[in-house]
Formats: C-alpha cells, structure tokens, sequence
C-alpha cells in the first residue's frame, strides 16, 4: 500500500479542518461532511476521520465509523454454524468513505480504508466484523477488491470478518 505523496495526518474531525471544499463527486458525501458529520461526533454517533494535506490544508479524504449489528439471520449458513446463538453480532460499521476528487486516482481510497479496518480492529470493544453499505455497484466492486463479502440477501451490503483484517495485519 502506498501512503499519500503529500505531508498527511490522519485524525479524528476538528471544527478546524476546512470542510467547505471538499468535494469527491458524490454531493451527498459531501454535504455530509459539511453538514452532519460534526453533529454526528458530538452527538456520538458516528467517528469522523479525516485524511488531511498538511501542506494545503486540505481534506484529502475521510471515513466515518460506528457501532452495528449484525443478524445471524443474514449470514450464509456455514458462518452461521460457527457463531453463538445470538439474533445479533456485534460488528463495526464503516459508514463513509470518499476521497476529494483533486485527489482521487492516487490510491486514497485504499489508504483510508485499510486505516479503517486497522483502527476497527485496535479496538478493545468486540467486533465479528466491518461492515459496508455500498453507495453504488462502483463502490461494491472496490469493498471485494479489499476482500469484502457481500451478504447474500443484500448485494451491496458487504462484510470483512476481523479474523480476516487480523490476517492482513500480521507480520
């Protein structure tokens, strides 16, 4: 994986962080960022995580995630067998994730997911897995690129086991 070709940091949202010029191509994760994502972080209910160009002061890209359940039901079968009888698993959900479009086409994209998937994983509250609803089938083809799976009932709902992201970790 690539890291960025900029100065970067990537940290939780700030009233500071310029969010009025981010734009990836999709308005409504951009008005997102713009108009919700900040209540959300106050009002705990989704984490903001933004990709920052230190030399430009610039959001590159950001991501949010939460926490989710996942019904049993929803699993294929064989999986199933293998969880306790619970209706739900908890899981994390990567809720948004999108790359300004004078920044696209550099592997963002990537970069912000795998860190994604690599502080869902650092967590100390139990999680079965990530989980994704794809914007659009464009944004289902990138999350199985990653390995992502989709659920059988719902084709752009998409998951990655944390045994799976922990096996992309080690060594």
């Amino acid at each position: 994986m690539a890291s960025p070709s900029f100065a970067y940091a990537i940290e939780p949202l700030k009233a500071e962080h310029a969010r009025s010029q981010f734009r990836c191509g999709l308005e409504v994760l951009d008005r997102y960022l713009l108009q919700q994502a900040g209540q959300d972080l106050r009002r705990r209910v989704a984490a903001p995580f933004v990709l920052e160009d230190l030399d430009n002061q610039r959001i590159a890209g950001y991501y949010t995630l939460c926490a989710t359940a996942i019904q049993v039901q929803d699993l294929p079968p064989e999986l199933v067998k293998k969880l306790p009888r619970y209706p739900l698993i908890p899981a994390t959900l990567l809720g948004r994730l999108a790359v300004d479009s004078r920044y696209q086409g550099q592997g963002l994209g990537t970069f912000l997911l795998l860190d994604a998937l690599r502080r869902s994983l650092m967590s100390e509250i139990a999680s079965y897995a990530v989980v994704v609803d794809a914007i659009d089938a464009k944004a289902s083809v990138f999350y199985q690129h990653h390995q992502f799976i989709p659920f059988p009932n719902q084709p752009q709902r998409l998951y990655l086991p944390m045994a799976t992201i922990s096996s992309m970790f080690e060594g």
